[in-house]
């Protein structure tokens, strides 16, 4: 009986491989860890391992930007360049805008503008309209790029700021006037406290590393959407 069922799963498996290979079946990009991704396709749980992929891939995510639909982003790509001595940036883009408004422009490796603008689409939209029933349309960040070890600190690695991997997000502007802060509105019990929180936890499919008032004082007013690492989230 047991070899039986041997033969029935090797015969299953190669009905499968002969499916897939006549095009019979095929996997939905989303879902395909070796099909380039692209800004319009939904996420799933091989998104965050597409994006872990860019980091090495100059060409492959200037190509994912490329592909976001008219208006999603405003970005310049940058030439590797070296902003202040110790601190070399290569593959970056200046992010200035796109479907919501910023304080102010700033530069990104292209991975973190990839992971921005699914979150910013899939992930920060939706959670505004279904808990503010509003849309997002300015950030507040405090910067991206810092040529700095972690807190300072002198025999601390260097911060994910120093190779502009990272973005500081602290309030969010809603198209009736509202403006949401990490500071004033994390930890309430209404509309606004549950937005950032959903907020968060979104985030933590996409950016590497994710950080917020529940991780230490220094996050008290600000998330920390960083690129390295696999959904570490506090």
């Amino acid at each position: 009986m047991k070899g039986f069922w041997s033969t029935a799963f090797l015969l299953l498996l190669i009905a499968v491989g002969v499916a897939f290979d006549k095009g019979v079946w095929t996997i939905p990009r989303e879902w395909n860890p070796f099909a380039p991704l692209t800004v319009s396709d939904p996420l799933t749980p091989v998104t965050q391992w597409k994006l872990d992929r860019l980091k090495g891939d100059r060409e492959a995510c200037r190509a994912v930007l490329a592909s976001a639909p008219p208006g999603t982003l405003n970005y310049a790509p940058l030439a590797d360049y070296t902003p202040v001595a110790g601190c070399p940036l290569d593959n970056v883009v200046r992010v200035r805008g796109g479907e919501v408004g910023f304080n102010a422009s700033f530069v990104a490796s292209c991975p973190l503008a990839v992971a921005w603008v699914l979150f910013e689409r899939y992930r920060l939209q939706p959670a505004a309209e279904a808990h503010l029933g509003a849309r997002v349309v300015a950030v507040q960040h405090y910067g991206s790029f810092a040529c700095r070890n972690i807190y300072n600190r002198k025999n601390a690695p260097r911060s994910e700021h120093a190779t502009a991997e990272a973005l500081d997000v602290a309030a969010f502007r809603l198209t009736d006037g509202r403006r949401i802060s990490v500071l004033d509105g994390w930890g309430g019990d209404d509309a606004a406290g549950e937005f950032l929180r959903e907020a968060q936890s979104g985030a933590c499919g996409l950016f590497g590393t994710v950080l917020g008032p529940e991780y230490n004082a220094a996050h008290a007013n600000h998330f920390h959407f960083g690129m390295r690492g696999m959904s570490f989230c506090r």
